[in-house]
């Protein structure tokens, strides 16, 4: 959930979108679709939007359909986010026509489920579609990275839960973002142990949200990735703890006494993959 919202944070950097005017649209209503939307409304709520106007920018297609208040039978960690919709509406693709969304999430585990005729869909609602093909591993992604950049001319910006390779389009090459949250639990994790918390938070988690969309840098943008790279990880962990650590101290979550360089503390406990030699 951290991660795909600080890619939406990324993006919007990229199509020029304010976070308070996104519609995201989630195909797939398991805990995974469900804790992403949790945590862009809480961001929302963070900007004074009340959180039940904030579940309103998101919808849930699953199994049965767009996901409604008139079903018989919700499961609970779906129904804060069932809408008082009257149409019926079992198509994914009919979904995108009738609500416009900004962004479409897949979290289906149903490789191929945003077709071409999802994706030019959301290229015509859309000049910068976000496109989030997030079900791991790549053979069950929604879509691929080329399908992506192909069938929106280039203008979707894209990620995906593992990795794709780069994509050349014309005399360009789009490098696609891999929303996997290997960004976000080593340095959540050990913004905790340093600081002693006794507990991690939401604000924690979308301290780190933002920490990761802001180590991207223009240059990642420019090749279309809302992630730094994964050669950045370790210096990515570091500035994330350091958010998380910080929190802790101040709002007295921790007993344990705030050093004077909370980075330099972080830096000296971070595990270091260096071994001796012998002889």
């Amino acid at each position: 959930a951290a991660v795909v919202l600080s890619g939406i944070i990324s993006a919007l950097r990229i199509n020029g979108g304010k976070l308070s005017e996104q519609r995201l649209l989630f195909l797939g209503a398991g805990e995974a679709g469900i804790g992403t939307a949790d945590a862009f409304v809480a961001a929302l709520v963070t900007q004074g939007i009340p959180v039940e106007k904030a579940r309103e920018q998101c919808w849930f297609v699953d199994t049965q359909g767009l996901l409604t208040s008139e079903r018989e039978h919700i499961a609970h960690h779906k129904q804060r986010f069932a809408r008082k919709q009257p149409a019926v509406i079992t198509d994914f693709l009919e979904a995108v026509n009738a609500i416009k969304p900004t962004a479409i999430l897949g979290l289906s585990g149903q490789p191929g489920s945003f077709p071409r005729e999802v994706i030019e869909a959301m290229g015509k609602i859309n000049k910068r579609p976000i496109i989030f093909a997030l079900s791991n591993p790549t053979s069950k992604a929604e879509c691929t990275a080329e399908e992506a950049y192909k069938w929106t001319n280039g203008r979707a910006i894209f990620a995906s839960g593992s990795p794709f390779a780069p994509v050349k389009l014309g005399n360009n090459t789009i490098v696609p973002g891999q929303g996997n949250n290997v960004y976000i639990f080593p340095g959540v994790g050990l913004g905790a142990i340093v600081s002693g918390a006794r507990t991690v938070t939401d604000e924690m988690f979308l301290a780190a949200s933002y920490s990761l969309a802001n180590q991207v840098s223009d240059a990642d943008l420019a090749t279309g990735s809302i992630y730094p790279p994964l050669t950045k990880i370790r210096e990515v962990c570091a500035r994330i703890a350091y958010e998380v650590a910080k929190i802790a101290w101040e709002k007295g979550l921790t007993d344990r006494e705030q050093p004077e360089d909370i980075m330099a503390e972080i830096k000296k406990q971070m595990y270091l993959p260096v071994y001796p030699h012998y002889a």
